[in-house]
């Protein structure tokens, strides 16, 4: 028992030593936290001896364990390249962040850099707070030197193509995207990333071939689907852009947009039963609906059922005002326009609807009605001897109708 205490002393002391010697060389209030907890193990352990005392098995184990054990943890960690303070740093930064108090979380951060500079988790977790904070150029500069500490951190050069991109840095942008892609390919969010950036600048091709790359290694991912119907849409391939939503709407049973593009490729194409089958399906998305109601206001008619024509029009129009201008000026609802419910309201008070559709989103569904407009009423001979074709006389009987 006695030997025990002696071999456990010298270790201990010799412990105590070792952690000496790293709080003077590193002039860290950690090191010299661990080493005043050690000393208070090392008396205990002294007292026991000199006073011939007895401590019970708790005591005994607190005693191992700040002696030893834990200046024998914090020896194997540092020999495996970690650094013992910077860890303790990190976990109370990160105490603090899931607190909410991100302020403290700075201070603590900004000066663990100060005294590890090349402490490449804190560098990351400052961009994090940066970049969460609206101070994007600051996040940039941080993630680069988090990827210059280590150069497989592919997340930090992701953020930094995503914030260059937010900042409209876009030719930067694509050039990180595609250094990273060539060195890890299969990375998906950079893969959507780069190729909406080319969609968005028009460069419809280059975009095409990333998508396509990208399937390489994500073979079942609807947004890349999506977004080659969106490309194909803009190249006018509507039959590659058909078989791209139907695959996307496939794969996730939600994608209401891939709907409704669907609903107007084929009313371009004249298909009104193909049509109304999407655009009755978009209408389970509610920012979806007074769009899909205005198309199916179109469809019937077309089909010359002009009572369903004004009752889906005048929902439009009840879910958004902007479609009292655009259903007035739309010549195919001439015949019943005097049955549009049109509620009392100036034009200055009509206001662009709130949408979450992104740019290129948007710009797809502005070419396909423009495309309706320019090649679909070419093709309303396809569908005339379905055609009811009424007269004023016939509208007004019809009105005197409803009304009995």
């Amino acid at each position: 028992m006695l030997v025990e205490k002696i071999i456990f002393s010298i270790l201990a002391f010799y412990l105590f030593l070792v952690m000496f010697f790293k709080m003077i060389r590193k002039i860290d209030l950690v090191y010299v936290i661990v080493i005043v907890i050690q000393g208070i193990g090392i008396l205990i352990n002294f007292i026991e001896i000199i006073f011939d005392l007895k401590y019970n098995m708790v005591i005994k184990t607190i005693i191992y364990l700040i002696s030893v054990i834990i200046p024998i943890i914090i020896m194997f960690l540092e020999r495996k390249g970690k650094n013992f303070s910077e860890l303790i740093y990190l976990s109370l930064i990160k105490f603090y962040k899931k607190v909410g108090n991100t302020k403290k979380s700075k201070e603590m951060l900004l000066a663990l850099i100060e005294k590890y500079p090349d402490s490449y988790l804190a560098h990351k977790m400052l961009a994090e707070i940066y970049e969460k904070e609206g101070g994007m150029r600051k996040a940039i500069d941080e993630y680069v030197i988090a990827v210059d500490l280590d150069k497989k951190d592919y997340g930090s050069y992701y953020k930094i193509s995503y914030l260059l991109n937010e900042l409209g840095k876009k030719d930067d942008a694509i050039v990180m995207l595609n250094n990273l892609l060539s060195k890890k390919p299969e990375y998906l969010d950079a893969t959507i990333l780069l190729g909406d950036i080319l969609s968005e600048q028009e460069r419809y091709k280059e975009a095409l071939n990333i998508y396509t790359n990208g399937l390489k290694y994500s073979p079942n991912n609807y947004e890349l689907y999506y977004s080659m119907g969106i490309v194909y849409t803009m190249l006018n391939d509507f039959p590659n852009a058909k078989i791209c939503y139907e695959k996307a709407a496939t794969i996730n049973t939600l994608l209401y947009n891939a709907y409704y593009s669907l609903g107007q490729i084929n009313l371009i194409e004249m298909e009104l039963d193909e049509a109304e089958r999407y655009f009755t399906k978009s209408l389970e998305d509610e920012e979806q609906e007074p769009d899909a109601y205005y198309k199916l206001g179109k469809i019937y008619m077309l089909r010359g059922d002009h009572k369903n024509a004004v009752k889906f029009v005048n929902l439009a129009i009840q879910l958004d005002n902007n479609y009292i201008k655009v259903a007035n000026q739309e010549p195919i609802f001439i015949p019943v326009k005097s049955r549009f419910e049109m509620p009392i309201i100036d034009e200055e008070d009509i206001k662009p609807r709130k949408t979450k559709h992104t740019k290129r989103e948007l710009k797809a569904k502005k070419h396909l009605d423009n495309t309706y407009n320019v090649v679909g009423k070419l093709n309303i001979h396809k569908i005339k001897p379905n055609i009811k074709t009424k007269t004023n006389e016939n509208f007004e009987n019809e009105n005197i109708r409803e009304r009995e």
